[in-house]
């Protein structure tokens, strides 16, 4: 049996509205491109990071309007951790980084949001050190403590640098949590700006997967390459996800800074990931009109 798919869009690869609260306008991009749903940034701007103190009503109008045009929030992109280490070495960091997840848990219950992606990284703009994967796991751990308690999941992507930079990797923490709420929200682009055999990496976290990420890349070059001109071999990484029967959300990771041409720039990667799907024998379900 071969999986279906849906396909969603990252908040960055579209046009920012001219009001910042019109998320109808917004979100009508997300239908008129041909996608199912897309993911909210938390990124490490001040702009996005106000997003953590949204009131209950603030939610519920992002909500509203998802649902007015038809649009699915499949997650949050947590990736402000990047700028607030949850392994740094400084306890008030570490502190700062954990009300982090309370607060984007909190978001993502008020919004009916199901899922965070966890950014792999434990403290990026800190020389490492050897305490640092232990301090980042004591701090998710206390978080999806409280993801179980508000019936949200946390998915951890591997990411560039030196961190969590593969699914197995990944999976080494979630297993040593131990929660039912924590899993992997992989980037198959980064398994190819790693170097990694992609293949195996998807192959080790069969049936352990909650959403995919999407993006072509370079070594060394893990953002804004055109998809289909980088290192990506998605025809090979979706075969792998065929082979599980693997169904759900796959979202494309994009970063079009506004342009004019975004909405054609996000329909030309959308019409190429579905040929590589469907030529992998997935199936590509049509957003709900």
């Amino acid at each position: 049996m071969s999986g279906s798919i849906t396909l969603g869009i990252y908040e960055k690869a579209l046009k920012s509205p001219a009001e910042p609260d019109d998320w109808d306008a917004f979100m009508s991009q997300v239908a008129a491109d041909g996608f199912t749903f897309m993911d909210l940034s938390i990124d490490e701007s001040d702009k996005r990071m106000a997003r953590l103190d949204w009131t209950a009503a603030q939610a519920s109008a992002f909500r509203q309007a998802a649902d007015r045009q038809g649009v699915q929030v499949g997650g949050i992109c947590l990736s402000c951790h990047r700028k607030v280490g949850p392994g740094s070495a400084d306890p008030a960091i570490r502190r700062q980084a954990y009300e982090i997840f309370l607060k984007a848990i909190d978001l993502a219950h008020e919004a009916g949001i199901p899922l965070i992606q966890v950014a792999g990284y434990y403290a990026y703009y800190e020389n490492p050190d050897p305490g640092q994967r232990a301090r980042y796991v004591e701090v998710l751990a206390k978080a999806a403590e409280y993801a179980a308690q508000a019936g949200v999941m946390l998915g951890i992507e591997n990411v560039d640098g030196n961190d969590i930079t593969s699914i197995t990797r990944g999976l080494s923490i979630c297993d040593q949590v131990g929660s039912s709420w924590l899993s992997m929200y992989p980037d198959i682009g980064n398994l190819y700006e790693q170097e990694l055999d992609a293949v195996a990496e998807l192959r080790a976290g069969a049936g352990r997967m909650l959403a995919i990420h999407v993006k072509d890349v370079l070594p060394g070059q893990p953002r804004r390459i055109t998809m289909g001109e980088g290192c990506a071999d998605f025809p090979t990484a979706f075969a792998e996800l065929a082979r599980q029967s693997w169904s759900g959300r796959i979202m494309l990771e994009m970063w079009n800074d506004d342009s004019d041409q975004a909405d054609q720039i996000v329909t030309n990667a959308r019409k190429k990931v579905e040929t590589w799907l469907r030529g992998a024998g997935m199936e590509v379900l049509a957003p709900r009109g």
